[in-house]
C-alpha cells in the first residue's frame, strides 16, 4: 500500500471526523474541535492518504515551546496492520528530532499494539495516569520519547 502524508485541509474535515467517529465512537472529537486544531499554530493534523485519495488516518499533534503532543491518531480499520500508523508516527517523530526536545502521549493501559509501535518508534512509559479515560473506564500510560 502506497501512502503519502500531507498535512490536513479544511476540505478533508467531514472524512477526518467520519473516521473519528469509527475509531473513537463512545467519545469522539468533534468537527469544531478538529476545525479548531486546524486553526491554530500551535497545533499540526497530518493526514495518511492512500493513492485513490482516501483517508487512511490521522495525528494530531500539538506543540507548546520545545515539547510535542501526540493527542490524537486514528487508521482507518480496513487499513490496519498496512504501515499507516508508522507512517504518521515517522513523520512525527521526524518533525520531533528537527525541532522539539520530546514527544509525549498517552494510551490505553490495554492497548498493547498501541504501545508495541511507540516502542518501536522509542518512545518509553515514563508513568500512569489513573482513569484517565472514560467509556470505558481506563488508566492511561503515559510515553515520552526524548530527542
Amino acid at each position: 500500500m502506497r501512502i503519502q502524508i500531507i498535512p490536513m485541509t479544511k476540505e478533508r474535515l467531514p472524512a477526518v471526523a467520519a473516521l473519528e467517529q469509527v475509531c473513537f465512537p463512545a467519545d469522539p472529537w468533534s468537527v469544531e474541535l478538529f476545525q479548531a486544531a486546524l486553526d491554530s499554530p500551535n497545533t499540526s493534523v497530518l493526514l495518511a492518504q492512500g493513492e485513490d485519495g482516501s483517508v487512511l488516518g490521522y495525528a494530531v499533534l500539538s506543540v507548546v515551546l520545545d515539547e510535542g503532543n501526540l493527542d490524537n491518531i486514528a487508521v482507518a480499520p480496513q487499513a490496519r496492520r498496512q504501515g499507516v500508523a508508522d507512517a504518521l508516527l515517522s513523520a512525527l517523530t521526524g518533525f520531533g528530532r528537527e525541532h522539539l526536545a520530546c514527544l509525549m502521549l498517552e494510551v490505553r493501559a490495554s492497548n498493547a499494539p498501541a504501545m508495541a509501535l511507540y516502542e518501536k518508534h522509542g518512545f518509553a512509559a515514563v508513568g500512569r495516569r489513573k482513569n484517565y479515560y472514560e467509556a470505558p473506564r481506563e488508566d492511561a500510560i503515559l510515553m515520552t520519547l526524548t530527542f
